[in-house]
């Protein structure tokens, strides 16, 4: 995908042929200039998130390149990218070379399984048991994640990502309905007055019950491209991070000894729970990253968000996946 060079015109004086285009609809010619009218769902967006959602698969430092060259004005001034937009503000944005690529066909079973899926739901807020192996947003190579599937399940045009999960985890995943929501819910995240708990199972058995790992976290890259974090206490780069964990149950399995965790971020880094526990000894089994040498046997990676508490709320669960549970000695009691 590439950006043609700037186009620098006359002020436009909106009309009946040239009125601009309501931003909650998908742009259908980006080798023109688009004119796009903000609505309540994008009012107090940032401009480079708004842009982000409208010319998707363009790279950021395109379009970081496109507002610093004159190429995207908001009523028609220079702006930044951290300018905030206000409803009724016109975002005028230079023509721009899509690379065609037709539209993920996402099938209607595929669908309805992630419909069924919702755990609770009301004007502002949808929150999804999200199954493991599927990711919540498309990109990297992937055609379409949870996010593009439920606005093609339910026909809405504005569903947001309040948050993200990692591709393996499964659990609650919050998805907002409402620009208004979203704000609100994401300010809690902001205030950390929305607490997510993760059961997963882990290898070894813990000493103590109840413990804080407090360790920060510098992410890095791979030489093959592939994202990773670590704990590292000398880079300046690295960020502070902790993480509760209580220990709800401990037995044998294949002759190795597990432990059921629960466990309470209090950051929201990148892979947080897993370095985390990784980095005490306890590994996450299935763990293809952070516990490579895992001879559990099992085939995903055992993190499950189980609970939100969010203020205004009642407490959203989600319950522990059969292939998890399944791995649980018969009787074992599940944290409520």
């Amino acid at each position: 995908m590439t950006n043609d060079a700037p186009v620098h015109e006359a002020p436009v004086i909106f009309n009946s042929k040239t009125r601009p285009q309501s931003a909650d609809d998908e742009i259908g010619n980006f080798e023109k200039v688009n004119y796009l009218e903000v609505t309540r769902h994008q009012h107090d967006q940032r401009l480079d998130n708004f842009l982000l959602n409208r010319l998707k698969g363009l790279p950021k430092s395109h379009i970081y390149k496109m507002i610093r060259s004159d190429e995207i004005r908001v009523n028609n001034k220079r702006c930044k990218a951290h300018d905030r937009l206000q409803r009724e503000d016109v975002v005028r944005i230079a023509p721009v070379q899509l690379a065609t690529r037709e539209k993920p066909i996402i099938s209607a079973e595929f669908a309805k399984s992630l419909l069924s899926r919702v755990v609770y739901e009301d004007e502002g807020l949808l929150v999804l048991n999200k199954p493991s192996g599927i990711a919540v947003h498309g990109g990297s190579g992937l055609d379409f994640g949870v996010i593009e599937a439920m606005r093609e399940a339910t026909g809405k045009k504005y569903l947001e990502l309040v948050h993200r999960i990692d591709k393996d985890t499964s659990g609650l995943l919050m998805i907002s309905k409402k620009r208004s929501a979203l704000k609100t819910l994401q300010q809690h995240l902001v205030d950390k007055t929305i607490q997510k708990h993760y059961l997963c199972l882990a290898k070894g058995q813990p000493v103590l019950n109840e413990q804080r790992i407090d360790a920060p976290l510098l992410r890095y890259t791979l030489a093959s491209g592939e994202r990773r974090v670590k704990v590292d206490a000398q880079d300046p780069q690295a960020k502070e991070s902790q993480t509760d964990i209580v220990v709800h149950s401990r037995f044998m399995h294949l002759n190795q000894a597990i432990s059921l965790i629960e466990a309470k971020p209090l950051t929201g880094r990148t892979h947080q729970i897993r370095v985390h526990l990784a980095h005490i000894g306890h590994a996450i089994l299935g763990d293809d990253k952070y516990h490579v040498h895992d001879k559990s046997g099992v085939h995903r990676l055992c993190l499950h968000a189980w609970r939100l508490d969010i203020p205004g709320y009642e407490t959203i669960t989600a319950p522990l996946p059969e292939d998890i549970a399944a791995l649980l000695p018969k009787g074992t009691e599940l944290p409520k």
